[in-house]
Protein backbone atom coordinates (compact mmCIF):
# COMPACT_ATOMS: atom_id res chain seq x y z
CA UNK A 1 0.00 0.00 0.00
CA UNK A 2 1.26 3.44 -0.92
CA UNK A 3 1.21 6.03 1.87
CA UNK A 4 1.49 9.76 1.22
CA UNK A 5 2.10 10.52 4.92
CA UNK A 6 5.15 9.12 6.71
CA UNK A 7 3.09 8.62 9.89
CA UNK A 8 0.67 6.34 8.04
CA UNK A 9 3.64 4.43 6.64
CA UNK A 10 5.05 4.00 10.17
CA UNK A 11 1.72 2.67 11.44
CA UNK A 12 1.75 0.00 8.71
CA UNK A 13 5.22 -1.31 9.60
CA UNK A 14 5.63 -4.46 11.69
CA UNK A 15 7.95 -4.07 14.70
CA UNK A 16 11.68 -4.78 14.49
CA UNK A 17 11.93 -5.27 10.75
CA UNK A 18 14.25 -3.47 8.36
CA UNK A 19 13.10 -1.11 5.64
CA UNK A 20 14.76 -0.15 2.37
CA UNK A 21 15.24 3.15 0.58
CA UNK A 22 15.43 3.63 -3.17
CA UNK A 23 16.97 6.36 -5.29
CA UNK A 24 15.30 5.83 -8.67
CA UNK A 25 17.31 7.13 -11.58
CA UNK A 26 16.74 6.66 -15.28
CA UNK A 27 19.82 4.40 -15.56
CA UNK A 28 20.16 2.92 -12.06
CA UNK A 29 18.32 2.27 -8.81
CA UNK A 30 20.30 2.93 -5.65
CA UNK A 31 19.31 0.69 -2.75
CA UNK A 32 19.95 1.26 0.95
CA UNK A 33 18.69 -0.71 3.96
CA UNK A 34 18.24 -0.22 7.69
CA UNK A 35 18.87 -2.44 10.65
CA UNK A 36 15.88 -4.05 12.38
CA UNK A 37 15.73 -1.21 14.92
CA UNK A 38 15.42 1.45 12.19
CA UNK A 39 18.35 3.35 13.60
CA UNK A 40 20.72 3.77 10.65
CA UNK A 41 20.59 3.59 6.86
CA UNK A 42 23.37 1.76 5.07
CA UNK A 43 24.11 1.88 1.33
CA UNK A 44 23.66 -1.59 -0.16
CA UNK A 45 23.97 -1.75 -3.94
CA UNK A 46 23.04 -0.25 -7.27
CA UNK A 47 20.77 -2.02 -9.75
CA UNK A 48 21.37 -1.25 -13.43
CA UNK A 49 17.95 -0.50 -14.92
CA UNK A 50 16.74 -2.49 -17.90
CA UNK A 51 12.95 -2.63 -17.98
CA UNK A 52 10.45 -2.56 -15.14
CA UNK A 53 9.93 -6.34 -14.97
CA UNK A 54 13.65 -7.05 -14.63
CA UNK A 55 14.20 -4.12 -12.28
CA UNK A 56 11.35 -5.34 -10.06
CA UNK A 57 12.71 -8.91 -10.03
CA UNK A 58 16.13 -7.69 -8.87
CA UNK A 59 14.55 -5.47 -6.25
CA UNK A 60 12.16 -8.15 -4.97
CA UNK A 61 15.09 -10.55 -4.59
CA UNK A 62 16.81 -8.01 -2.31
CA UNK A 63 13.59 -7.41 -0.35
CA UNK A 64 13.14 -11.13 0.30
CA UNK A 65 16.80 -11.77 1.08
CA UNK A 66 16.88 -8.91 3.61
CA UNK A 67 13.33 -9.53 4.96
CA UNK A 68 12.41 -5.92 4.24
CA UNK A 69 9.13 -4.71 5.78
CA UNK A 70 8.66 -1.39 3.93
CA UNK A 71 10.02 0.85 1.20
CA UNK A 72 10.91 4.53 1.06
CA UNK A 73 11.22 5.94 -2.45
CA UNK A 74 13.03 9.19 -3.02
CA UNK A 75 10.61 11.62 -4.66
CA UNK A 76 12.52 14.03 -6.93
CA UNK A 77 10.61 17.26 -6.43
CA UNK A 78 11.64 20.46 -8.17
CA UNK A 79 13.37 23.05 -5.99
CA UNK A 80 10.07 24.96 -5.69
CA UNK A 81 8.38 21.83 -4.30
CA UNK A 82 6.38 21.05 -7.43
CA UNK A 83 6.44 17.66 -9.11
CA UNK A 84 7.75 17.26 -12.63
CA UNK A 85 8.15 14.29 -14.96
CA UNK A 86 10.74 12.51 -12.78
CA UNK A 87 8.43 12.63 -9.75
CA UNK A 88 5.56 11.28 -11.85
CA UNK A 89 7.84 8.49 -13.08
CA UNK A 90 8.69 7.62 -9.47
CA UNK A 91 5.00 7.54 -8.54
CA UNK A 92 4.30 5.26 -11.53
CA UNK A 93 7.13 2.94 -10.45
CA UNK A 94 5.63 2.81 -6.95
CA UNK A 95 2.16 1.97 -8.32
CA UNK A 96 3.58 -0.82 -10.49
CA UNK A 97 5.72 -2.19 -7.65
CA UNK A 98 2.76 -2.03 -5.25
CA UNK A 99 0.98 -4.59 -7.46
CA UNK A 100 3.87 -7.02 -6.96
CA UNK A 101 4.75 -6.65 -3.26
CA UNK A 102 2.67 -6.56 -0.11
CA UNK A 103 4.69 -3.88 1.65
CA UNK A 104 3.96 -0.34 2.78
CA UNK A 105 5.54 2.19 0.43
CA UNK A 106 6.13 5.87 1.15
CA UNK A 107 7.87 8.78 -0.54
CA UNK A 108 10.58 11.03 0.86
CA UNK A 109 11.61 14.35 -0.65
CA UNK A 110 15.01 13.66 -2.15
CA UNK A 111 15.99 17.19 -3.13
CA UNK A 112 19.76 17.55 -2.85
CA UNK A 113 20.34 13.95 -1.66
CA UNK A 114 22.71 13.24 -4.55
CA UNK A 115 24.52 16.52 -3.87
CA UNK A 116 24.96 15.52 -0.20
CA UNK A 117 26.13 12.04 -1.17
CA UNK A 118 28.64 13.48 -3.66
CA UNK A 119 29.96 15.90 -1.03
CA UNK A 120 30.40 13.08 1.51
CA UNK A 121 32.25 10.94 -1.04
CA UNK A 122 34.50 13.86 -1.96
CA UNK A 123 35.26 14.50 1.72
CA UNK A 124 36.17 10.81 2.04
CA UNK A 125 38.63 11.34 -0.85
CA UNK A 126 36.83 8.77 -2.99
CA UNK A 127 38.13 8.48 -6.55
CA UNK A 128 35.98 9.71 -9.41
CA UNK A 129 35.56 6.16 -10.71
CA UNK A 130 34.51 4.80 -7.30
CA UNK A 131 32.11 7.75 -6.78
CA UNK A 132 30.39 6.88 -10.07
CA UNK A 133 29.99 3.27 -8.87
CA UNK A 134 28.50 4.07 -5.47
CA UNK A 135 26.76 7.46 -5.75
CA UNK A 136 23.27 6.03 -6.30
CA UNK A 137 23.18 3.72 -3.29
CA UNK A 138 24.87 6.34 -1.12
CA UNK A 139 22.15 8.80 -2.20
CA UNK A 140 19.56 6.13 -1.32
CA UNK A 141 21.02 5.97 2.18
CA UNK A 142 20.67 9.77 2.54
CA UNK A 143 17.02 9.49 1.48
CA UNK A 144 16.39 6.60 3.85
CA UNK A 145 18.20 8.26 6.77
CA UNK A 146 16.07 11.38 6.35
CA UNK A 147 12.93 9.24 6.59
CA UNK A 148 14.34 7.36 9.61
CA UNK A 149 15.07 10.64 11.40
CA UNK A 150 11.50 11.79 10.75
CA UNK A 151 10.10 8.47 12.00
CA UNK A 152 12.15 8.85 15.18
CA UNK A 153 10.86 12.41 15.66
CA UNK A 154 7.31 11.11 15.29
CA UNK A 155 8.05 8.51 17.95
CA UNK A 156 7.33 5.81 15.37
CA UNK A 157 10.78 4.20 15.43
CA UNK A 158 12.26 2.40 18.45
Amino acid sequence: MIHEEIGDFAAALPPRRAIAGLDLGTVTIGVAVTDAFLSIATPLRTIKRKKFTLDAEALIAILKEREIAGLILGLPRNMDGSEGPRAQSTRAFARNLDRLVDLPIAFWDERLSTVAAERALLEADTSRRRRAEVIDHVAASYILQGALDRLRNLGAAP
